[in-house]
């Protein structure tokens, strides 16, 4: 299955829809112009909808899954993951980093945004 995203003026992603893969086979292919066209006549475009991109469930390109409330960058041609902390920024490849480097392997440490600091994952 095929996935696209409607973004706003702003580039935001306001939906994700699913489309079956013949019908963007049949209408120009995977991330062409073509099919987005025919998506948007298929699927029309909400009230702040602006324009239908294609995105990757399995982030094989446009480097992630398009997610509601997520941004897409028009110039890198990728979608950008929600902030997911407020301390947090976006570095020079549109990956979300924490204000301090975790001390240890991720999978160990969790991020306390009241504390802005890593913590010990305790289960």
């Amino acid at each position: 299955m095929a996935h696209f995203a409607e973004l706003d003026v702003g580039n935001n992603v306001l939906r994700v829809v699913v489309v079956c893969n013949i019908v963007v086979n049949n209408n120009g292919g995977d991330q062409s112009e073509q099919a987005a066209k025919y998506i948007e006549r298929q699927i029309p475009l909400t009230s702040n909808g602006v324009k239908w991109v294609q995105c990757s469930y399995n982030k094989n390109f446009r480097k992630n899954f398009a997610t509601t409330n997520g941004s897409y960058d028009p110039i890198r041609n990728e979608f950008v993951n929600i902030q997911p902390f407020y301390s947090w920024s976006l570095n020079n490849t549109n990956d979300w980093v924490a204000p301090i480097p975790c001390p240890g392997p991720e999978d160990e440490y969790i991020w306390e945004e009241s504390l802005l600091n890593w913590v010990k994952n305790s289960s």
